[in-house]
């Protein structure tokens, strides 16, 4: 157990999915963008998705890409995503961090993990990254009681998904689409098989990242899954003003959404 699948039992228990926003550190500048982790907290996100930006971010669609490069013009650092992991904390929800391989392995798998324990973290969601290409990371993680967070796709192979199921603690991400981040104007059925094909892999916990924008969306997702992903939809309320209190609101929508479901 951790505080992860704590939070995500504590929300079933209510009968209800978790709510999980993601946010690049550092958009549209560091301080703008600590503030706004604060305000997911407050209105309603139960974990919050913690993004060092990346300059080579493979899986994320056009909005995440230009909050990424925003944030990197402005000189944000690797330690600012600990300090958003601490404000994270602070503000009562459940922080993890989403991070490209890279950006660990310069720091250190170990060194990596550490740092995110000793801030509040309780997670790392690798999106470029299998477990089987990770033994050092998994270890690393594993000795600092950090969960280990994978994805898995409709183009996962049964043996794969086992893989991706067996070495996932805290939750398997799940995404339904074949590409890039961003919002779409229809979830689709390819999220629900998606999910399935997780519990039959024996993923207890599984949350989906599938562009969901609206709260329609959300109560839509919060039917099956344990906990709904919502990150472009976040970025671009906040925008490059910094618009807390439109972010506020989309986030108000989104949790009302996932709550409706219950």
């Amino acid at each position: 157990m951790s505080a992860l699948t704590d939070r995500l039992d504590a929300c079933k228990a209510e009968g209800r999915a978790a709510l999980v926003g993601y946010l690049p550190v550092g958009y549209p500048d560091v301080a703008t963008s600590l503030a706004a982790m604060r305000v997911l907290v407050e209105a309603g996100c139960d974990i919050v998705e913690v993004g060092p930006p990346y300059s080579d971010p493979v899986l994320d669609g056009p909005m995440i890409q230009h909050a990424a490069a925003r944030a990197l013009e402005g000189g944000v650092k690797v330690d600012d995503a600990f300090a958003a992991v601490s404000v994270v904390a602070e503000a009562g929800a459940v922080p993890v961090v989403m991070s490209y391989a890279n950006l660990m392995l310069q720091r250190g798998w170990s060194r990596f993990a550490a740092d995110l324990k000793a801030a509040g973290g309780a997670g790392v969601i690798t999106p470029d990254l299998t477990p089987d290409a990770a033994p050092a990371w998994v270890d690393a993680a594993r000795e600092e009681g950090v969960d280990t967070i994978f994805l898995v796709a409709p183009s996962t192979t049964r043996e794969r998904m086992q893989l991706t199921c067996d070495a996932s603690t805290g939750f398997v991400y799940a995404t339904p689409l074949m590409g890039v981040t961003g919002e779409r104007a229809s979830v689709g059925d390819a999220a629900e098989r998606v999910v399935k094909g997780a519990r039959d892999a024996g993923a207890e916990r599984v949350c989906i990242g599938v562009g969901v924008a609206t709260g329609a969306q959300a109560a839509e997702i919060a039917g099956y899954a344990d906990g709904v992903i919502v990150g472009t939809a976040l970025v671009r309320a906040l925008g490059d003003e910094g618009d807390l209190e439109r972010l506020r609101a989309k986030v108000t929508e989104l949790a009302e959404g996932v709550r409706a479901a219950r």
